[in-house]
């Protein structure tokens, strides 16, 4: 569980370092990219997640502070050399937002848009966290589907750490699937 502001936003800074890794990744054609089938959220482009992901950083801020579940206008993120900026600026802007306010904060209620009841402030935080990497994710499999390179999240590749299990069983008294020796 969160215990102050700080915490968290250390923990959102190492989050949005690997969505701006990411989004830095992807190639020029990427630019406009949507996919040939879907409705609604699954037919947007690139650009519109990435503009997404920038303003809905915000509206998650607007309710911590009890200010509403408040959509900002989208930033313009109609080309792939806007795309940084505009995550850059919803940082500073949800840092803004957020720095100095009180520990208090992370357990009161915030009264959520379309249900009765309220959830505590630090898990309003952490729905904005699982937002922005679910969009992360959605961005990355896109790359991947079209052959575009996907950064490994820790610089680890699965093949990699598959390579190194045989040792690691060895190393802890292991044989085949788990089993002691």
């Amino acid at each position: 569980m969160l215990t102050s502001i700080d915490a968290f936003l250390r923990y959102f800074d190492a989050v949005n370092r690997r969505a701006m890794r990411d989004i830095a990744a992807l190639p020029p054609e990427a630019d406009g990219w949507t996919p040939a089938t879907g409705e609604g959220e699954k037919a947007w482009s690139i650009n519109k997640l990435i503009g997404h992901m920038a303003g809905s950083r915000l509206y998650f801020a607007s309710a911590y502070r009890g200010e509403g579940w408040i959509s900002p206008a989208p930033p313009d993120v109609s080309s792939r050399d806007r795309w940084l900026p505009a995550l850059e600026e919803s940082v500073r802007e949800f840092r803004r937002r957020l720095e100095g306010t009180p520990a208090e904060w992370l357990e009161r209620k915030v009264q959520m848009i379309d249900s009765e009841g309220g959830l505590s402030g630090w898990r309003v935080l952490m729905m904005m966290m699982e937002h922005d990497i679910h969009h992360r994710s959605q961005i990355d499999t896109y790359a991947g589907a079209n052959g575009w390179d996907v950064p490994q999240i820790y610089n680890r590749a699965a093949e990699t750490i598959g390579a190194l299990q045989e040792q690691q069983r060895a190393k802890h008294g292991l044989t085949g699937e788990g089993h002691a020796l």
